[in-house]
């Protein structure tokens, strides 16, 4: 054996054993190198360079003592022996080994010997019996921690086994001997084995995030600086005594986090944690923990939701840390508080635990850490295949501004939501965000911890159906108060509109008398309606100022008569036409298909569809021209020209195809043209003929030409247009 070979090992040995128990292990060193000699491992190295870096683990990273040390060494020669060996000469081995090292020494290593001849198959399903197998075999708990060192050493050094063993031996580290250190405590060796695990089994995954933690490790360092500052100079102010660490999150865990949470690397925001670590006396350390928690609080927004305090009640494994995540500058930073002795727990699990209550002051504490390890195995209830961190539904999430300020909505919360819970005027203008960094409609529920950003623009106003999404009372009185403001404020402008054209028509009308005849002319329920739709432009002055004119001569009520006379009449001959009568409008112009014959044309004044009412008009050079009995020009036309009308009506079962014009009004918005003609044409299956549309102050104003088979299907039309996102108004205009 070379004699320099293994001088790391044995400074460890002499730092950490007694001068007795440093001999016993230098000599079990000797006895394997001797039982080993001449076997190598896959690279040529010797074999015994593995039992000495397993032994290297268990006692300076793990914190056992010389029993697992010597069984560190010797398992190689044991494992060997036992399938190689008759079992004559195996038990004279053991036998050997048991008289010179101990009986510990010798259940251990057989124990380790049995687990290794176990062949495991890389199955989810064989990670409970894996634990059973495991609590089986090791009357000595020590076997699982040395296992677990044995397989650290292994993956260490997985570069040098035959690459078709790669993939088994990560997929029983990550899956089985990473969960069982998870459970003991072992945070370091767990996540160094699902580290390596992954460089192996995702390799590509693996180098992208480590370059891309190379890459921001410059302005991580930064932000850790600018972040401990008012931190550590109250602390000091305090006269607390401590250190800080910063750890940077495990590839691994970035990696899960990626993939459960279908983000990229920049979406993870907990990459790294800083850890406070206190030095005071057992007496002080509650208070002392909470003080700095409050420090840490103090300036940083926590999440609630992310609190743990396992210093009030320890985990199961000794574990003993105040964790919090606090929202600094848009990121997630975790905080762990924890003392000098929770830290050495925290490093080496239960192992270091009992020690720190004084291991080497009799076997008896010794025992009752041994005794401790194996209850927790064997009580675990959850099967070690499987994490879980769901938790039961709460009915609220919590989620963050970029600065850190913590909003507390109900679940199912939306954007916009967030938005009005911040300020009234953010949630009125707001028209999408960022969610951890990714693009967000104003209709995306929140979930709890989201980091959200809220982007505006100035011309955006709420809208009736964003009463559909919202949950937060908030959110649905200001909306509701807009709209009634809107409403108002139309009210308020078209009765001061209507007011001053009355006023400069110079009618022999009030105000009231006015309004009165105009909502029952157009079947309104109030005033306000009247107002709004001469505010919004729904209903044109002219129209109006002719309208009151026809009803001061009469003539308006000379029409009403004469319409309600001839809705008689067509109910008259309707029936008389369904009993084989001849009916007296037999001499009536009957309007079918036949749009394009010399006899008739449509008129382009009022551009009359199948269903509206109609009559003729006698043209003098372009023969009958058929108006709607609403047209602006009926009027002048029934005055001037009564000997030219005719009566008219369509014939039932027209099928021919019209042009109707409707106007449009929305908010200018990208693609809002798009979603026009697409429900135009491929819902309603409808030819469009013409579309041209203006903006101007975020609005887009427009028209739209559409062929239609009669009057029902441009209500469908309207009403499937005024259910786009952000149509304000849709109607349909002459011409």
């Amino acid at each position: 054996m070379d004699s320099a070979r293994y001088d790391t090992l044995r400074t460890l040995m002499r730092t950490h054993l007694s001068e007795q128990d440093f001999a016993l292990a230098e000599e079990a060193l000797a006895f394997a190198d001797e039982r080993l000699e001449g076997r190598t491992r896959y690279d040529g190295t010797p074999l015994l360079d593995h039992a000495a870096a397993v032994a290297a683990i268990v006692l300076g990273e793990i914190g056992l003592g010389h029993n697992s040390t010597i069984a560190a060494l010797l398992h190689d020669t044991v494992r060997i022996a036992h399938k190689e060996l008759p079992e004559a000469e195996f038990l004279a081995l053991t036998d050997r080994i048991g008289q010179r090292f101990g009986t510990a020494v010798t259940g251990i290593t057989v124990g380790l010997c049995n687990i290794s001849e176990t062949k495991l198959k890389t199955d989810s399903k064989q990670a409970d019996n894996f634990r059973d197998l495991l609590v089986a075999y090791s009357e000595d708990p020590r076997v699982i921690l040395i296992k677990l060192a044995d397989r650290l050493e292994v993956m260490r050094s997985l570069a040098i086994f035959p690459r078709e063993k790669w993939r088994k031996k990560s997929w029983e580290s990550l899956n089985l001997y990473a969960q069982i250190a998870h459970k003991l405590g072992l945070y370091n060796v767990k996540s160094e084995l699902e580290d390596i695990a992954l460089r192996y089994l995702e390799p590509q995954d693996w180098a992208h995030i480590t370059e891309k933690l190379r890459e921001s490790e410059e302005e991580r360092r930064a932000f850790i600086a600018r972040f401990l500052v008012p931190i550590t100079e109250r602390l000091d102010r305090l006269g607390i005594r401590y250190h800080v660490k910063s750890r940077t999150k495990s590839v691994f865990s970035i990696w899960n986090k990626m993939r459960k949470q279908h983000v990229p690397f920049e979406g993870v925001y907990d990459i790294f944690a800083i850890r406070i670590i206190i030095d005071c006396p057992p007496e002080l350390e509650k208070q002392q923990c909470w003080t700095a928690y409050s420090v840490v609080t103090d300036f940083y927004t926590p999440n609630p939701k992310r609190m743990r305090d396992w210093v009030s009640i320890p985990k199961s494994n000794g574990y003993e840390s105040l964790h919090t995540t606090v929202a600094a500058d848009g990121r997630w930073v975790e905080v762990q508080i924890r003392t000098e002795r929770m830290d050495a727990v925290a490093e080496r699990g239960i192992a270091a635990h009992w020690r720190y209550k004084g291991v080497n002051q009799g076997g008896r504490t010794s025992e009752e850490w041994l005794g401790r390890l194996r209850e927790l195995i064997e009580q675990q209830p959850e099967a070690l295949a499987r994490r879980f961190d769901a938790r039961p539904a709460s009915g609220e999430v919590f989620v963050f501004t970029p600065t850190g300020d913590l909003r507390k909505l109900p679940e199912g919360a939306t954007l916009l939501d967030f938005a009005f819970d911040i300020h009234s005027g953010l949630g009125s203008t707001c028209v999408g965000g960022r969610v951890n960094n990714r693009a967000a409609s104003i209709r995306d529920v929140l979930r709890n911890g989201d980091i959200v950003e809220i982007q505006t623009q100035k011309n955006q106003t709420p809208k009736a159906d964003w009463l559909g999404f919202v949950t937060t009372t908030k959110a649905r009185n200001r909306i509701k108060a807009f709209l009634r403001e809107e409403q108002a404020k139309h009210a308020r402008m078209g009765r001061e509109e209507l007011e001053r054209k009355i006023r400069n028509w110079k009618l022999d009308f009030t105000i009231d008398d006015a309004v009165a005849s105009l909502v029952k002319h157009y079947k309104l329920r109030t005033g306000t309606e009247l107002y709004a739709m001469i505010a919004t432009h729904k209903i044109e002055m002219g129209t109006i100022k002719e309208l009151l004119l026809r009803i001061l001569s009469g003539a308006a009520e000379e029409e009403r008569r004469a319409a309600a006379a001839e809705a008689d009449q067509r109910k008259a001959e309707a029936a008389a036409a369904r009993a084989g009568q001849t009916a007296r409008s037999s001499d009536a112009l009957v309007i079918d298909d036949r749009i394009g014959h010399i006899e008739y044309k449509l008129a382009r004044c009022c551009n009359p569809i199948h269903g509206d009412d109609i009559f003729g008009f006698v043209t003098i050079n372009s023969g009958i021209t058929i108006h709607r009995t609403d047209c602006p020009n009926a009027r002048r036309m029934r005055e001037n020209y009564p000997y030219r009308l005719i009566e008219a009506r369509w014939r039932a079962e027209t099928e021919g195809a019209f042009r109707t014009t409707i106007r449009i009004v929305a908010t200018d918005s990208t693609g809002i043209g798009n979603r026009i003609t697409e429900v135009i044409s491929r819902d309603l299956k409808l030819n469009i003929r013409s579309i041209s549309f203006a903006s101007s102050g975020g609005t887009a104003t427009g028209t739209v030409s559409v062929e239609v088979p009669g009057k029902g299907m441009v209500d469908t039309l309207i009403h499937a247009i005024l259910k786009i996102k952000g149509v304000q108004k849709a109607y349909r205009i002459n011409g």
